[in-house]
């Protein structure tokens, strides 16, 4: 497809202009988008362009069409905090959406040499690995992987199967209360299995997301690792928190 001069195909260009009229609130959640023959004006391309990147936002879960009405709002990008303290089902809620977790699956094995230093473990010390899929509204938005030292949280595999919630888990295993120590985010292109999770493509941008969290002595309790789905997650550093 032709890209006049550029290295971005056109109609992946009009679909990142609308993605981020939508994330900006010009557009709110029920709201009609113009017509194909007003963006195909504004975007000065034809309408088959420009019913490309619709079919592209609609595959993102961001729009719907409907026959003879046209291309509607369904949701924007989920804002999501990132301080000292991060918690997935209130960070979903402030945002407006409807929070829950699937779990993929909860396995207790030795830790790696790199999991040890992480946690300050004695290598070889046994772990609890949790997977599983963040969902907003339904829709994926994140793929995470988090480990956790059962020798300071005995009984924590068994309390992540009951509960949805970490914090909650957590909470069972003795942990009242935990920070974020670190944080590090890479942008990278997601893998086959990560795009079939997270319901996008293979080479769609993913936000990586590597942390450490504390307790109230300064121990590690979690070592996590998640992927967000870049075009539906909005990242913000909340120092205040």
């Amino acid at each position: 497809m032709a890209t006049r001069g550029g290295a971005t195909p056109l109609w992946q260009a009009i679909a990142a202009g609308l993605r981020t009229d939508i994330s900006e609130g010009r557009y709110a959640p029920g709201d009609r988008l113009p017509t194909e023959a007003d963006l195909s004006e504004r975007f000065g391309v034809n309408r088959h362009t420009v019913r490309h990147a619709l079919s592209r936002l609609v595959e993102e879960g961001l729009v719907r069409t409907r026959r003879g009405s046209g291309a509607f709002v369904t949701a924007r990008p989920t804002e999501y905090p990132i301080g000292a303290r991060v918690r997935f089902h209130r960070n979903v809620l402030a945002a407006g959406r409807t929070p829950d977790k699937r779990v993929l699956q909860i396995e207790r094995r030795a830790a790696t040499e790199a999991e040890a230093r992480l946690l300050e473990l004695p290598a070889g010390q046994e772990i609890c690995v949790y997977h599983g899929l963040s969902l907003a509204d339904g829709m994926p938005i994140a793929l995470f992987e988090s480990h956790f030292p059962l020798s300071r949280l005995p009984g924590l595999d068994i309390y992540l199967a009951e509960v949805t919630s970490v914090t909650e888990a957590l909470r069972r295993a003795g942990v009242a209360d935990y920070t974020r120590a670190t944080t590090r985010l890479t942008a990278m292109a997601a893998t086959a299995v990560q795009a079939l999770h997270l319901h996008c493509r293979e080479g769609d941008p993913v936000l990586y997301s590597t942390g450490i969290n504390i307790d109230a002595q300064g121990r590690p309790v979690e070592y996590g690792m998640t992927w967000f789905a870049g075009e539906r997650v909005t990242l913000t550093l909340d120092t205040r928190t």
